[in-house]
């Protein structure tokens, strides 16, 4: 999918794309305020997760894909997003050109975890049925249908990271993409 949308667009060098940016491990809040001290506009999913302490139970922010955020960036300000403390590699299919992600796909993780949904991690999944969901707090959203016990799910899947998340959904509010 991110070979068509390379041969689709002919990259400008001056208009912004969404890149996936490698994080160090656990620092991706951090480089995420130092990319927005920058004036670089980066988007880290969080969802709130239940976390046991000692004594108490609290719910704290965690990254939706652990060791990655988003930035959108033309060509020509890639170098101020891997100079940034913290930031590892932006991926890319060559090491020295990073491969954009369809604005689609960030948009539809944006909904996801905008949307009052609970969100489960998922494996990557290259193969499925293609849906659309369209209607509910979701609508829109294209992703892989899966059925889980007696429950359906729509797979939202970042191709550029082969990292996937699962939204509930109700059969009659999907339909199916060809």
């Amino acid at each position: 999918m991110r070979e068509e949308f390379i041969k689709k667009k002919k990259m400008d060098r001056n208009a912004p794309y969404w890149f996936a940016v490698h994080t160090r491990s656990r620092h991706e809040k951090q480089v995420d305020s130092f990319l927005k001290e920058k004036c670089i506009d980066s988007f880290i999913p969080l969802i709130k997760t239940l976390s046991r302490r000692r004594d108490r139970r609290v719910f704290v922010d965690l990254p939706l894909f652990p060791g990655y955020l988003f930035v959108n960036i033309p060509l020509d300000n890639v170098f101020d997003v891997i100079s940034t403390r913290g930031v590892v590699r932006i991926i890319g299919t060559d090491p020295f050109k990073p491969t954009p992600i369809p604005e689609k796909q960030v948009n539809d993780i944006k909904i996801l975890v905008n949307s009052n949904v609970n969100l489960d991690h998922y494996k990557y999944l290259q193969s499925g049925i293609k849906i659309r969901v369209k209607a509910g707090p979701l609508m829109g959203i294209e992703g892989i249908l899966l059925k889980r016990k007696a429950n359906y799910r729509v797979v939202v899947s970042v191709d550029l990271l082969q990292r996937a998340t699962a939204a509930e959904v109700c059969i009659a509010d999907i339909e199916s993409i060809d």
